[in-house]
């Protein structure tokens, strides 16, 4: 018998040892790669979130300012102190409208890191019994 077909216990558990530990880095290789590309997508969605919703306030703030101007100048002789206090009603309740559903959709926010986090739980199923 030569020495190369046949190998020692001690030498077998180093083997697999080594595969062992060459697999769990490969697998951490995989998931930190993953959390490394949400975290570049979720950062360039914020910021194109971010830039876009400052545009559209910019926008909306002049197109409300218009607006306001526009109706107490047609209301001006006739019903000026109605109108002021119409168009302070109708600001009131869309702040309250636009607060609501801004609270909702911070709290209805998925994980920024599902994908991560399921690629986990998969690992974990599969290595445990």
């Amino acid at each position: 018998m030569s020495d190369d077909a046949t190998a020692s216990p001690a030498e077998e558990r180093g083997s697999s040892a080594k595969r062992l530990g060459a697999s769990l880095l490969g697998l951490l290789q995989g998931h930190v790669e993953l959390f490394g590309i949400e975290l570049q997508e979720q950062k360039a969605d914020s910021l194109r979130l971010l830039l876009l919703g400052g545009l559209t306030l910019i926008c909306a703030l002049l197109l409300l300012i218009g607006l306001s101007a526009l109706v107490l100048l047609l209301f001006w002789d006739s019903a000026r102190l109605e109108a002021l206090i119409g168009l302070c009603l109708f600001y009131l309740a869309a702040t309250l409208y636009c607060g609501f559903r801004l609270h909702h959709a911070v709290n209805d926010e998925d994980s920024p890191f599902s994908a991560t986090l399921e690629e986990l739980a998969k690992d974990r199923e599969r290595l445990l019994p």
